[in-house]
């Protein structure tokens, strides 16, 4: 488990009993990229904190097929697992790790417990609720009313400001299945992109140029 020291700086909000609390509880557990941390239709045992890497978070409908929601960052809590805590139900969504990942598991006894006792997880567990409630917004804004070459621009900006980086390491063919669309659709929306000056394409990833002006 992470020092105490080192839980602190990662959720420096936390009162030091509540750090304590956390570091006596949760339970420290590593995976790695592909790795399915939670699966649509399983009962959720635990809440996640993100301690390092990326999750990400996909809905997935009948056939299978998944599309991309959002990514839970270092620091932060799976909100999807903190709502059906209360009332043991199963996942609506499906969560795999994008990478190598460390995250804290921590008990679901524990959180209505902490909830009346801590303001500041309260307060932490509104924070998660409110952002990944403003995600799901915004991705419902884009999937109902843009555009197939809008809704890619968009992806492509969330990955770029979440992974702070240019590189996207996706294929033509990934990208399509989360944004459920044919790879035949995608490539012919990124070589458009990439003969603008938006983006350069790669073999297995996606290098953005610059999207501010798509």
């Amino acid at each position: 488990m992470l020092t105490e020291q080192e839980l602190k700086t990662l959720l420096p909000e936390f009162e030091s009993d509540l750090v304590s609390e956390v570091s006596e509880s949760g339970a420290l557990k590593s995976f790695t990229e592909g790795d399915i941390l939670l699966k649509t239709g399983q009962y959720i045992r635990s809440t996640i904190i993100v301690v390092d890497g990326l999750v990400k978070v996909f809905r997935e409908d009948e056939e299978g097929d998944e599309y991309f929601m959002y990514y839970i960052e270092p620091g932060e809590a799976c909100a999807l697992s903190m709502m059906a805590a209360n009332e043991q139900n199963t996942s609506e969504l499906t969560i795999k790790a994008a990478g190598d990942v460390e995250l804290i598991s921590v008990p679901l006894d524990k959180m209505d417990e902490w909830m009346l006792k801590y303001k500041t997880w309260y307060h932490y567990v509104l924070r998660s609720y409110r952002a990944r409630f403003q995600e799901l917004l915004n991705t419902i804004d884009h999937i109902a009313f843009r555009n197939m070459d809008e809704r890619l621009v968009f992806y492509l900006k969330k990955h770029q400001k979440t992974r702070k980086s240019n590189i996207i390491p996706y294929t033509h063919a990934e990208i399509a299945s989360e944004l459920n669309s044919s790879r035949e659709v995608i490539s012919r929306l990124m070589k458009k992109l990439a003969d603008k000056g938006h983006v350069k394409l790669n073999r297995q990833s996606i290098e953005i140029i610059d999207l501010d002006n798509f």
